[in-house]
Parts: structure tokens; C-alpha cells; sequence
């Protein structure tokens, strides 16, 4: 991706004392944050070290972070390629139709729609229980985004991975982006063990400038350098909400597995000074990527939590800080 530079802004500067307050509050060795405005890097910068151990490596340009459930978004692209392409036929299909292994009882009227928006009312592993009637609450957890790995292998005769490699990565030159099972130099490595590099896990590294790349795409609705590689209407429909109509007004609304700002809600991770039809994911660890159509922005910061929360941090206050505050400097300059 060929993009004008400039890093002198000084707009930033609060915004990165932010983010390094915030690193050193919840012990976090590494931080770094990229900001893209009117498809020129305003801010770049990086800060800490890879892990806590003597001798370790300085964050840097080609450091790749896990980004947690940030993943999600990727996943979510592939179930917009694939209902683009008719491998699924709609939002509204019952899950069980792709998928034969589920206990029709517990699972019947779950649709693609519910497991896109945390609406679908299932918790556990291989032996599903149902907490709520799909469609009538929310609750944040993996179950469906573990049955849609499974479905999107099963339309595509391809792991989640491959999808990703052949029909993303690979059209826009992505290099420093994937799921990695092993560690390497450029990994901010967190000590755990993975079962694969399919998709399956929790292992998606990315480098700061790749990932503000990924949200640079979805503002650009997939044409980068002129070219359109990806049809636009694939990224239409991501950042659409897509959480069922009748759900309560306090609770968040989804596209696929973006948090998308229609108005301030209280659970929401969006801030209440960004714009209608912006749109953001949150990874574990503080990852985040922010999309800002309104003001043409995309917004990345990367941090390594590894401990639990200090009793004086609010997640929930802090991401929306962050976002409140990309707002306050785009709006400085």
C-alpha cells in the first residue's frame, strides 16, 4: 500500500501519553499507536520492549502483537465473502443448517444473524446450553464465533486461515499478518500454547501498521492505489449493524463483530464524542483498531497486557477514552 507519511504531527502527542499511561497501569511491556487521516500516516510511534526479560527486543515497525478477539473481524469477512458468493445463503439461516452436528433442541431458530451479534443465547464447548432465547439478549463470548469457524470451513472446503491467506492476504499484500503457533523474533510473545495455525485459536499476530491497514480497507471499502480487490459491498455489509431489530436499547450493536456507534449506549466500548457509523474492535490484551468514516480515520493502538486488571482500571472507561481522544486530535489540527 503506497501512503504518504507524516509522523511530525503534533496533534498525537496527548494521544500517545495516553496510551503509555495506560501500558504502565495495567503492565503492559509494549504500546505503540497509528493513526491514518485522508490516506496519509499522521502518527506512528512505538514504545517498550516485547516482554519484561533482560535483553528483549524493542517494539518496532515489524513487532506483531496478538490482537485477541480482534480476530473476530476477520472471520466476519469471511461470512460476508461467503454470503456474497451465495456459500451462505442468508443472515437468517438457522445454523443448523450448515451444520449437522448440534443439538437440533437447544439450538433450533439460531441464526447467522445471532452468532455475529452475541445474540444468540449459547455458552459452553462441545455440549451447548442455552442462557437465552436467540435474539432477546446479548452476551459476549465465543460460542458463536466457534461454530462460525466451523461453518466457514464447511462452505469453503478451507480452514478459516486459508480463506484468509488466498482472499485477503494475498490480494493486498499482507506480510506481516496470520495465525502463528510458534514463536518468532517479530512475535510480542505471551507464553501460550496453541493447537494450530488454521484459525481455530486465539493466535492472530499482526503488526501495528498491518492492522491499521486491515481498518484502512474497510474505510476505503476495499479499493487501495485505485484498485478494487475485494467487491465493496463485502465491507458494506460488516460495518452494517446487523444485531436483530427488537433487541433492548442498552445494549451494543453489532455489524459482523464490529461494535458500530448509532448512539452512546452503556455497555458499549465506543465513545460517546465519535460519530455515528463508526466502528471498532477490542482485543484482551488492549488492541483495538477504530474506524472513523465521518472523519476519514483509522485509529490503532497496540499494547501486551498479561496480569488482571488493577482494581482502579475500567476497560470500558479506558476504550473509550481512547476513542473519545482520536476524535479530540483529528479535530485539533
Amino acid at each position: 500500500m503506497q501512503m504518504l507519511v507524516d509522523t511530525s504531527n503534533r496533534a498525537f502527542r496527548e494521544l500517545n501519553e495516553y496510551v503509555l499511561q495506560i501500558s504502565h497501569k495495567i503492565s503492559a511491556s509494549a504500546a505503540s499507536t497509528y493513526i491514518i487521516q485522508n490516506d496519509c500516516v499522521v502518527n506512528e510511534w512505538y514504545s517498550g520492549y516485547h516482554d519484561k526479560s533482560v535483553g528483549s527486543r524493542m517494539v518496532d515497525p515489524q513487532s506483531r502483537f496478538n490482537v485477541a478477539s480482534i480476530r473476530k473481524t476477520y472471520l466476519g469477512f469471511a461470512v460476508s465473502l461467503a454470503l456474497y458468493e451465495g456459500r451462505i445463503n442468508s443472515l437468517d439461516d438457522d445454523v443448523t443448517n450448515y451444520l449437522n452436528d448440534l443439538d437440533e433442541l437447544i439450538c433450533r431458530d439460531t441464526k447467522i444473524r445471532h452468532l455475529l451479534t452475541h445474540t444468540h443465547g449459547l455458552q459452553g464447548g462441545d455440549h451447548h446450553r442455552r442462557i437465552f432465547p436467540s435474539g432477546t439478549d446479548w452476551k459476549y463470548n465465543n460460542t458463536g464465533v466457534n461454530l462460525l469457524i466451523k461453518i466457514i470451513q464447511q462452505v469453503f472446503g478451507q480452514t478459516l486461515a486459508e480463506v484468509i491467506e488466498e482472499r485477503l492476504f494475498l490480494p493486498y499484500g499482507f506480510t506481516e499478518s496470520g495465525w502463528v503457533k510458534e514463536k518468532s523474533e517479530n512475535l510480542v510473545w505471551l507464553n501460550e500454547n496453541y493447537k494450530d495455525d488454521q484459525g481455530h485459536d486465539v493466535n492472530l499476530f499482526v503488526s501495528t501498521r498491518e492492522l491499521a491497514y486491515w481498518g484502512y480497507i474497510h474505510l476505503t471499502k476495499g479499493k487501495v492505489n485505485g484498485m478494487q480487490r475485494v467487491p465493496s459491498a463485502i465491507f458494506d455489509q460488516v460495518s452494517s449493524i446487523t444485531t436483530p431489530l427488537s433487541l433492548n436499547e442498552t445494549l451494543p450493536r453489532h455489524g459482523f463483530f464490529w461494535w458500530i456507534q448509532d448512539m452512546p449506549r452503556p455497555l458499549s466500548e465506543l465513545g460517546d464524542k465519535l460519530p455515528i457509523q463508526a466502528y471498532q474492535s477490542l482485543g484482551l490484551y488492549g488492541n483495538t483498531v477504530l474506524v472513523i468514516p465521518e472523519y476519514h480515520v483509522v485509529a490503532v493502538r497496540m499494547l501486551n497486557q498479561t496480569e488482571q486488571n488493577p482494581p482502579d482500571y475500567d476497560y470500558i472507561q479506558d476504550i473509550q477514552t481512547f476513542g473519545n481522544m482520536v476524535c479530540k486530535c483529528v479535530l485539533s489540527q
